[in-house]
């Protein structure tokens, strides 16, 4: 890679960056209301967003908690998938079941 090549960054990376600007809050505070001690929330945010460091998984629920995101969201590799996977868990376990039921059929 040349010096002028494009850094692509791992995809938890630029989905925990997406998500929490989508929900307008600071690395600072998204790492605090995480669990992240606050005198390094900020900067261990910085890193991940970075893809310099990655959460263990603890981390990752505890994110995707406070961004109200299924875990799963951050790793998929398909983008109609990654929303797939939001748009899910934003229903209710009736309407899980019943798309479930419905996706289970047309894959008949």
């Amino acid at each position: 890679m040349t010096k002028h090549a494009k850094f692509e960054l791992p995809i938890f990376s630029s989905r925990l960056k997406a998500a929490r600007k989508s929900l307008g809050i600071s690395q600072a505070e998204l790492g605090v209301r995480a669990g992240i001690d606050e005198f390094c929330a900020s900067a261990r945010i910085n890193q991940y967003e970075r893809g310099k460091h990655s959460p263990d998984f603890l981390t990752v629920r505890n994110l995707a908690k406070v961004l109200g995101v299924p875990t799963a969201y951050f790793y998929t590799e398909d983008e109609a998938l990654a929303e797939l996977i939001v748009l899910f868990g934003q229903l209710r376990t009736a309407e899980r079941k019943s798309l479930l039921a419905y996706v289970r059929a047309i894959c008949e």
